[in-house]
């Protein structure tokens, strides 16, 4: 395992932290799902030091794994990053169309010396490591082939393997977790081709990342070990053929829910489409919110794209693991609601409540936004609040609603509706002076008003402001709704 020293963030920047536009990330995921939470927030990472450094940010579909990749996973990725506005500078690179590539670069390592063949049956193998588990031993390749004459294997299968570097320590100056030692003892010959010919995961990273001209590499911090086996590749190679740089790395520690526990499902951890399809948030506070998970700039909690773009460096990537709450998310979304564009939110909302077989006035839904947005936390908030503006009559009361409906507050719905009928002008003062009058007049206060009106109109007890829900109805459709609660109270269904 490796060790973690004393922060060493210099070293790890080095001169490509100034090198602007000679700056290459990339984003790699391995789509066999969804766009995971943990891997949004390393594909934002990325993309925003490339944006910061006026660089570029890549996209490479991992995609060797064929039993388990798929092309509704890969589009499923795609569209994730396309809404949060994630989209790769170039064409995105697919790993496993360029396994001739890497299969070369193994060959050539093997023909060099910095590679052998190994002909160890995977009988001997297992043999080999349950040795090593009842001696208590690291379970690892102990390179019985690698000084041996490949001339002995004749020609059964081989697979070839890096001669990994024996003596001495392996050292990462990462820009996160600082300085990284690995004694090199613990690296054992990892294999790079297998026996079928097909380059293993290893080996197609590194000459994808190398070919790519990828400078830095940020990912989660479970890779960190892997970079110290990948680093041997990039050595051999440079030692080669030159032009081989070795990257800087920042491994960003990994999510977890608000207990502290492994982020899993019942903490929220879904597809990004989840949170846009099922809870209904908007991109740019699912971005704002995942950037401060593991990152800060002092007090800071909302940051629009350009000043997150202005902002962002490795530095401020903390080392402990984040915490996700959804509750933080979803108030973070109740800021972005209010602020969002009231034709873009009633773009989004309209589809929810066509499916809901409702009928949408889109200009009547538009001219609701201010009042519906201005408590929701989620666009499904807003298409609930909604939804009484586009339910026909006449319109259902919920249980909890009609509770309210007793004698008096006919009497008050009955008393309003009179005042209403005489308006000559459909306004929010002279609706609210109308509903004032009617609470003067029975002495009572305007909450006790308001609540019976609102059950007669939206059939709940819960809505926009009330002066809200009067106007934007309109004076006949209020009208009808009132008049509707006559029927309510002959019908008996008041009981």
């Amino acid at each position: 395992m490796a060790d973690a020293g004393p922060q060493s963030s210099n070293d790890a920047t080095g001169a490509n932290d100034a090198a602007g536009a000679n700056v290459v990330t990339r984003f790699a995921p391995s789509p066999t799902g969804y766009l995971h939470i943990g891997g949004a927030r390393t594909a934002l990472f990325n993309w925003l030091f490339a944006r910061h450094h006026g660089g570029k940010f890549l996209l490479r579909v991992e995609d060797t794994d064929r039993a388990r990749s798929t092309e509704e996973a890969i589009a499923a990725i795609f569209d994730g990053l396309d809404w949060l506005g994630l989209g790769g500078d170039e064409e995105p690179v697919f790993q496993f169309a360029r396994a001739a590539r890497h299969a070369e670069v193994a060959h050539q390592l093997l023909a060099d010396g910095h590679a052998y063949k190994c002909f160890a049956t995977p009988d001997e193998l297992t043999a080999l490591r349950e040795e090593q588990r009842a001696a208590r031993k690291p379970m690892r390749y102990d390179g019985r082939w690698r000084d041996r004459d490949p001339a002995e294997g004749g020609d059964k299968p081989y697979v070839i393997r890096l001669k990994a570097p024996k003596e001495g320590e392996t050292v990462i100056a990462d820009a996160v977790q600082g300085r990284v030692v690995v004694q090199n003892v613990e690296l054992d010959d990892m294999i790079l081709l297998r026996s079928d010919g097909t380059p293993t995961y290893m080996l197609a990273v590194v000459v994808d990342d190398h070919d790519m001209g990828v400078t830095h590499i940020i990912r989660g911090d479970d890779h960190l070990n892997n970079a110290f086996r990948q680093l041997g590749i990039i050595t051999a190679m440079d030692a080669i053929e030159g032009g081989w740089p070795k990257p800087v790395y920042a491994h960003i520690p990994l999510i977890h829910g608000a207990d502290g526990a492994k982020l899993s499902k019942r903490h929220g951890a879904m597809g990004v489409d989840a949170y846009r399809d099922e809870l209904g948030m908007l991109p740019e506070a699912v971005a704002n919110y995942l950037l401060r998970l593991g990152w800060g700039h002092g007090d800071e909690e909302t940051l629009s794209i350009a000043r997150a773009i202005e902002l962002f460096d490795l530095a401020g990537v903390g080392r402990s693991p984040s915490r996700f709450d959804i509750k933080k998310l979803e108030n973070m979304n109740g800021h972005y609601m209010r602020e969002a564009d009231d034709a873009r939110l009633a773009a989004l909302v309209a589809p929810l409540l066509s499916a809901q077989g409702l009928t949408v006035d889109a200009t009547l839904l538009e001219s609701a936004m201010p009042s519906l947005k201005l408590r929701a936390k989620t666009v499904h908030d807003v298409a609930d609040g909604a939804r009484f503006l586009f339910t026909p009559r006449p319109i259902p009361i919920d249980a909890a609603a009609k509770v309210l409906l007793d004698d008096a507050a006919f009497a008050l719905i009955k008393s309003v509706a009179d005042r209403f009928d005489v308006l000559t002008d459909w306004t929010m003062e002279a609706i609210e002076t109308a509903v004032r009058a009617a609470a003067e007049d029975a002495g009572i206060g305007l909450g006790k008003v308001a609540q019976p009106l609102r059950v007669a109109l939206t059939g709940r007890t819960t809505s926009p402001g009330i002066f809200d829900v009067v106007f934007l109805l309109g004076k006949d459709e209020t009208l009808a709704r009132l008049s509707d609660m006559s029927h309510y109270v002959a019908d008996g269904h008041n009981s």
